[in-house]
């Protein structure tokens, strides 16, 4: 009976380490089908205005394809925080920006920077020594475990001090109309925090119940899932808003910091995933996680301001119009400088040129 019960605790502990690794695995795999369809659907944009045409970007093919792919990946996503801690998953996101990156240069045909080569290795570093120095803890994530945690008083205190922080600056953001980036980013990442404990534990209990231990009976799965559905929706308004205001080259890297450290801090609190970790571990994970935030920094510099440049139309290829002066978008309005008036053009050169 002895040799019995540690041939299975050696089986389980051996199966541990492969549940992370496949878990891992289906991170990696859904941030890269995800980089590939938000490519496919910037193709699909730019072959509808190259082509001209007037129809919504919802009727064409191409962008369902991409968002078909993007469900898929998210869904490797969701899975994988079922099977892993969250520390080890949540970094994980800078594959998707570095894939996006390589694939822009590899099918849409961008330029390739030197910033970009280098972001992307150190990307690759950083992930590297994140799946090397993530706590490798050992619990299944059951519907009593949930409930344990979530009235403990870890939770309760570090829930208390995030509304806390989300009312102020939410009143900051809709009574003073603060609209920094970093008021909507920190609103982004405290709503992310829910997110991510919230789709590890629906995660984890809906995988169990597939293995035969059934937790979908327990009320705390409900509960999750409306804490899942509600963060997530409210998550996408803001950050939504935070692309209207500021340029995307911003707004990622900013947001893929906040969320990584957001969803880090909350799987430490609540599933106290780094519980009895070493000091170099602890460190070398750290590490790991500059070296993604500095890559996807990177990547995304200054990548906008090469599209803009251009942007503007140029109007002295127009046949049979004359350009009489520099023609810029203007930077307050629809219009795009001035034109002259073809019909007294030859007449009176002198007289004022029309706006368009």
């Amino acid at each position: 009976m002895v040799l019995s019960g540690c041939g299975c605790c050696a089986c389980h502990s051996f199966l541990e380490p492969q549940t992370h690794l496949f878990g891992v695995l289906l991170a990696v795999t859904g941030n890269l089908i995800i980089s590939i369809s938000l490519n496919i659907q910037k193709y699909s944009h730019l072959k509808s205005a190259h082509q001209g045409s007037q129809k919504p970007y919802f009727r064409s093919v191409l962008w369902w394809c991409g968002s078909l792919l993007m469900a898929v990946g998210e869904t490797g996503n969701f899975a994988a925080y079922g099977l892993a801690p969250i520390t080890l998953i949540a970094p994980l996101g800078c594959m998707s920006v570095a894939g996006s990156a390589v694939m822009s240069v590899t099918f849409l045909k961008e330029n390739l920077r030197s910033s970009d080569l280098l972001g992307v290795t150190l990307a690759f570093a950083g992930t590297y020594l994140l799946v090397a120095f993530a706590p490798n803890i050992t619990q299944d994530v059951t519907a009593r475990k949930v409930q344990y945690y979530f009235v403990g008083w870890q939770f309760l205190a570090y829930v208390i001090l995030e509304i806390l922080i989300f009312c102020i600056l939410l009143y900051c953001y809709k009574r003073k109309d603060m609209k920094h980036i970093v008021i909507l980013l920190t609103l982004v990442a405290l709503l992310a925090s829910l997110t991510v404990i919230s789709v590890k534990a629906v995660s984890s209990m809906i995988i169990l119940s597939v293995k035969g231990k059934m937790q979908l009976t327990y009320p705390i799965f409900y509960i999750m899932f409306i804490i899942m559905t509600a963060s997530c929706i409210f998550q996408v308004k803001f950050l939504n808003q935070a692309m209207q205001l500021y340029k995307t080259t911003t707004v990622v890297p900013l947001n893929y910091i906040f969320f990584t450290t957001s969803a880090n801090i909350a799987g430490i609190i609540f599933y106290q995933e780094f519980l009895g970790a070493a000091l170099l571990s602890a460190f070398m994970y750290l590490f790991g996680c500059f070296l993604s935030f500095f890559g996807v920094v990177l990547v995304t510099r200054n990548r906008e301001n090469e599209h803009s440049q251009q942007s503007y139309i140029d109007f002295g290829q127009i046949p049979g119009k004359q350009m009489l002066d520099k023609i810029q978008p203007e930077a307050n309005g629809q219009t795009y400088g001035t034109l002259p008036d073809e019909s007294n053009s030859t007449k009176s050169p002198g007289k004022e040129k029309k706006d368009i």
